[in-house]
């Protein structure tokens, strides 16, 4: 069990809360979020470690990891008679070569092992499409839910996806509900028969469906981010705790270095504390809540941390061998060595949602590269498709798949310097909010301002001429390259769906663009230029 904090208690009782009476209802939360196909062990910079590394106590997480934490706690609890239940707030999908092989089976297969009690839907789980989620559904048998969607009209998820389950914890009943985010329309493949709703208003609907059928104790699984969690618990009332997804959070109890406390508590439209937990990402993390609820079901006290994965957490023999088989048709081509770097290349999404990176810098250099043959001038890379960042040395296959995961091709067309104006104006509108369109460019720079409102933050734009840079001309015609998922208006840029003349769609895939510019350009020397800048 979590031993106590000092100062919890009443730090909580300042809140209106108090510790725990012994005859109340005490529940263990154990939960991840954003695994992003990290089914082996991760490294520093959260892509797939190298077994040597992992062997000398270097690496993070794995899918083993995870079962060993869960079992061995579920297990000293539930012998004390203790309530424990496991929960996944989304985004199995996405983010390593397991995911390119085995399509979600293999993410079903070891969320099935592990023994998850439900799952919330994130919108890398619809990347594939509704059908896509068919992988992962039929490897589990827990139920999986997102509130605020309407599947009844898509043949695939229609009677597959729930919008509320309530468990049965030794006698007591535990609702879940659940909402995806708004987002995932732009930044995913939902297609147009799932409908979406507002998350406050589908997540109100639920809880009230629940309490009228006498369930007292209600959790919230979301898959919408720590500020939408917080303007949930705002609103809804009835939501006794919120586990949540989709911003990689790193909340902690103790961790200085954390985004936030375990848990976040947040006053509800009734003046009850909800408190919120998040886990990060990548399976490095599991967090544990322990939360103790009154008769009514309101809750009296909540703590907790996130347990960081370790080498001091021996991987599940059993486990770690199938994930040894399955890794065995990919380890060639991770393996293979596709070039070197002098340095580090940062490609965290800490920084690649927000300013200009180094990461950023070698994709989106790579990319104008493979065209600028093509009559190309500008190359504009969203931040979100960057997904990790490479340490100094050799650079392999399976790290660059990591950095690129989503098997995007390379998208050229032709568009307006407006365009390109109003492209560039979509990505730096949501920089508050972490979101993935953030552009990362080559033959073009741009300043920005940050205190403007969304619409109107573009103070200057230049593209560079031939070796000579040239202010944008709202009038001319450039050559773009992107890729083919913003291209057809992902991440919010309607206007190269819209407006794009001569688009093709079908380039190389860029994991292998970025690849060999790498191994051209070896070894690599990574570097920022001031092509991305905010206005003084």
């Amino acid at each position: 069990m979590l031993s106590r904090i000092l100062g919890s208690t009443a730090i909580l009782a300042g809140l209106g809360m108090a510790a725990p009476a012994a005859a109340e209802t005490t529940l263990h939360i154990l939960h991840i979020n954003d695994l992003h196909s990290r089914i082996q062990p991760i490294n520093r910079f959260d892509s797939t470690c190298p077994a040597e590394d992992d062997a000398a106590g270097e690496c993070f997480g794995g899918v083993a990891r995870i079962a060993t934490a869960v079992n061995q706690i579920r297990a000293e609890l539930e012998a004390a008679g203790e309530n424990v239940i496991v929960l996944d707030a989304g985004d199995q999908y996405q983010g390593s070569l397991f995911f390119t092989t085995y399509r979600g089976a293999a993410a079903g297969e070891f969320m099935e092992a592990i023994g998850f009690d439900a799952m919330a839907l994130g919108n890398h789980e619809f990347n594939n499409g509704p059908e896509g989620l068919l992988p992962l559904l039929d490897a589990v048998s827990f139920p999986v839910v997102s509130g605020n969607l309407d599947v009844t009209q898509d043949p695939t998820l229609n009677g597959r996806v729930g919008d509320t389950v309530v468990l049965d914890v030794n006698g007591t009943q535990v609702g879940i509900v659940s909402a995806l985010t708004l987002d995932t329309q732009e930044i995913s493949s939902p297609g147009e028969s799932v409908a979406f709703e507002a998350e406050v208003e589908a997540l109100q609907a639920d809880v009230d469906a629940l309490t009228a059928e006498g369930v007292e104790i209600i959790i919230a699984l979301t898959h919408v981010g720590l500020p939408a969690d917080i303007r949930i618990a705002e609103a809804v009332t009835g939501i006794d705790v919120i586990v949540g997804g989709h911003s990689h959070t790193y909340l902690s109890q103790d961790d200085p270095d954390r985004d936030g406390p375990y848990p976040t508590f947040i006053s509800n439209p009734e003046g009850m504390m909800v408190p919120i937990v998040q886990a990060y990402a990548y399976s490095k993390y599991l967090g544990h809540l322990e939360v103790t609820f009154d008769d009514a079901g309101e809750v009296l006290y909540a703590e907790g941390n996130t347990m960081l994965l370790d080498a001091s957490v021996t991987p599940d023999e059993g486990i770690a061998a199938r994930v040894a088989e399955l890794a065995g048709p990919i380890e060639e081509m991770m393996g293979e060595v596709v070039g070197e770097t002098v340095e580090f290349i940062e490609g965290d999404r800490s920084v690649c949602r927000a300013m200009e990176c180094p990461m950023g810098n070698l994709v989106a250099d790579a990319m104008l590269d493979r065209v600028a043959d093509q009559g190309i001038q500008i190359a504009i890379a969203n931040g979100g498709g960057l997904r990790a960042s490479i340490d100094a040395g050799e650079v392999t296959m399976g790290e660059v798949f990591t950095v690129l995961p989503f098997q995007n091709t390379l998208a050229t067309f032709q568009l307006t310097g407006a365009g390109v104006l109003a492209a560039l104006e979509n990505g730096v509108s949501q920089v508050e909010e972490g979101a993935g369109r953030f552009p990362q460019v080559s033959g073009l720079r741009f300043v920005w301002n940050p205190a403007a409102e969304p619409g109107s933050r573009i103070v200057s734009a230049e593209v560079d001429m031939g070796g000579t840079w040239e202010a944008l001309d709202p009038e001319a015609t450039y050559g773009v390259v992107s890729n083919n998922f913003m291209r057809g208006g992902g991440d919010g840029y309607s206007v190269f769906a819209r407006d794009a003349v001569n688009a093709y769609d079908f380039g190389p895939g860029l994991e292998e663009v970025a690849a060999t510019y790498i191994g051209e350009n070896s070894p690599y020397t990574p570097y920022t230029d001031g092509r991305i800048s905010t206005a003084e």
